[in-house]
Parts: C-alpha cells; structure tokens; sequence
C-alpha cells in the first residue's frame, strides 16, 4: 500500500468523524434581525407565522391563538390553537414572550393522555420594518425552520 493510501486510509474516517460531530453540535442560527426590548404595548397585536397560523396578543395579558406553530418537544414542531395568557420578560437586550394555553394539548395522537410542557418561549427581533418573535423547533441535528411570526413595526 502506497504512502498516499495508508495516510488517506487513516485522514478519512477521522475527517468524516468530525464532520458528524459537528453536524450533530450546529444549531440553525436565529431568524435574521437585531434583538429588541419592546413595550407591551407593541407586543398586543396580531403577529402571523409562515402558513398563515395567528397569535392576537391583548393589552389585558390574554391571547387568542389560531394554528400558530410552536415547539414543544424535538421531534417536530406543532401547530396549536386556543387561548391563554401571556407574559412579557426580557433580558438586556430582548423581550422574551412566554404563553400559558388554558387547555392542555396532547401532541402524540398515539398517547392523547401524554401532555407536553408548555411551548417554549418566543425572542424579539427586529430587521428593518419587521418584528418578529421567534423559537427554535426541532431535533438540532436537522434544518428545521424555526417558528417566526412576524407584524409591521410601525
């Protein structure tokens, strides 16, 4: 066995090891847009996701939720409907948006009575005229778009 076959035999299974190891530690980078801190009086609007799904957020800290998508667990994202309750926290440079449903929705049509956590927060940005609140969804190993909704920022 030549030289240049030992070294490529033993270079490859380590290069394509590594390749799989980072493959399997990347994350999709958030959505596109600066974080921002905004008013609750900014956030009680209606924002709409990808295919149409909308969240009307309401000054009295309730919304109304019609198949917006969310991320409850890492095997795939949901879309859910119903009403709740929402609260506004932020860090230094982020409002972050957490809901509350008032009804439990079971996500494995298998097991109805399995119930999941709640979905996962929602983090502000801002990129140009847009707002929009966004959450992780899925297995990090896959390319899954993240769940965004989006309003004018007027």
């Amino acid at each position: 066995m030549s030289r240049y076959r030992r070294i490529s035999a033993l270079i490859l299974p380590a290069v394509a090891l590594a390749l799989t190891a980072c493959g399997r530690l990347y994350e999709l980078p958030p959505p596109e847009g600066d974080p921002i801190i905004l008013k609750p009086a900014e956030l009680a609007t209606t924002w709409t996701d990808a295919d149409d799904g909308t969240l009307t957020l309401k000054p009295d800290g309730t919304f109304v939720a019609d198949k917006i998508c969310v991320a409850v667990r890492w095997e795939e994202g949901l879309t859910w409907s119903g009403t709740g309750t929402w609260k506004q926290g932020s860090n230094k440079k982020q409002s972050i948006l957490a809901l509350s449903f008032d009804t439990d929705h079971p996500v494995d049509e298998y097991r109805p009575e399995e119930v999941e956590r709640e979905p996962d927060p929602w983090a502000a940005l801002k990129q140009g005229e847009v707002l929009k609140l966004w959450t992780r969804v899925g297995d990090p190993d896959h390319d899954l778009p993240h769940c965004t909704l989006t309003r004018p920022a007027n």
